[in-house]
């Protein structure tokens, strides 16, 4: 007997390309799941297809640009075509592109930025509901971000971030009855290989120290650490979770910086 908690389902993962994508696919897939990684770039997400099936596991790419009705509506009709069902949709997709401060963001830029991240999720959301209310239920997971929580910067960014949580809870409180699940998990800051080669090129190390000081558990995390939360909410071990969000952030949203608290509390003492 197969112990593995998506064994039998399917699930479509956005942005499923490289970095927390990639490795939100191959851990579904991991835990039983056919996979769909849909993306605009092909080459590499054609790569997560092939890293999945390296591993005797079952997965499918489609090329899927997440703002465009006609381009998701496909990847939809393939996914059903290919598996019979969608069980497991992981609104991953996003980026902050070119946000800035909020006086300097300019209007073309936070559209597109909303457009991919707010927008983006909906038309996948909307276009998969049917299909998982006709199968008798399903789980949606939005990756939002911890800057949805608190104020860090990006604007844009956070603003469309944020706009995810209202429409998960919707989601969660409308289709609860069909046996869906809605639930959004909130990463902080996430060491991808191209958050490597950005802090090779621009954080110097006090501005490193800066940022982890911001972090209690004093360090940043990794796609592992956002998979395995996505793979807790995709799976009946969360079946009585719905319409909240997870953060996945090593503390950072929850207090003030260590520097303020050992300051202010002397909890150094303890050392």
């Amino acid at each position: 007997m197969d112990d593995r908690v998506l064994e039998g389902q399917t699930a479509i993962v956005t942005g499923a390309a490289k970095g927390i994508g990639r490795e939100i696919a191959t851990t579904l897939a991991a835990e039983g799941a056919d996979v769909v990684a849909a993306d605009i770039d092909a080459e590499n997400a054609s790569e997560t297809v092939s890293l999945i099936e390296d591993g005797g596991e079952s997965a499918l790419f489609v090329e899927t640009d997440v703002t465009e009705t006609a381009s998701v509506r496909s990847m939809v009709d393939e996914t059903i075509e290919a598996f019979g069902s969608i069980d497991v949709l992981v609104n991953n997709a996003g980026g902050s592109l070119d946000d800035d401060v909020a006086h300097a963001v300019d209007p073309e830029s936070w559209k597109q930025i909303v457009d991919l991240n707010l927008t983006g999720p909906y038309i996948c959301t909307h276009e998969v509901l049917p299909a998982m209310v006709e199968s008798g239920g399903g789980s949606i997971v939005f990756v939002s971000s911890a800057n949805a929580l608190t104020g860090i910067g990006l604007p844009a960014y956070s603003a469309a971030k944020n706009g995810l949580h209202a429409f998960s809870r919707l989601v969660a409180t409308q289709y609860g009855r069909y046996g869906i699940r809605s639930n959004a998990v909130c990463p902080g800051t996430i060491v991808t290989d191209s958050r490597r080669e950005q802090r090779a090129a621009d954080w110097d190390d006090e501005f490193r120290e800066q940022l982890l000081d911001q972090y209690p558990m004093g360090e940043f995390g990794t796609p592992e650490d956002v998979a395995n939360a996505v793979l807790y909410l995709s799976s009946d071990l969360a079946r009585f979770v719905s319409g909240t969000e997870l953060a996945v952030d090593g503390g950072l949203t929850c207090g003030l910086d260590q520097t303020f608290q050992r300051t202010l509390y002397d909890v150094d003492r303890l050392e």
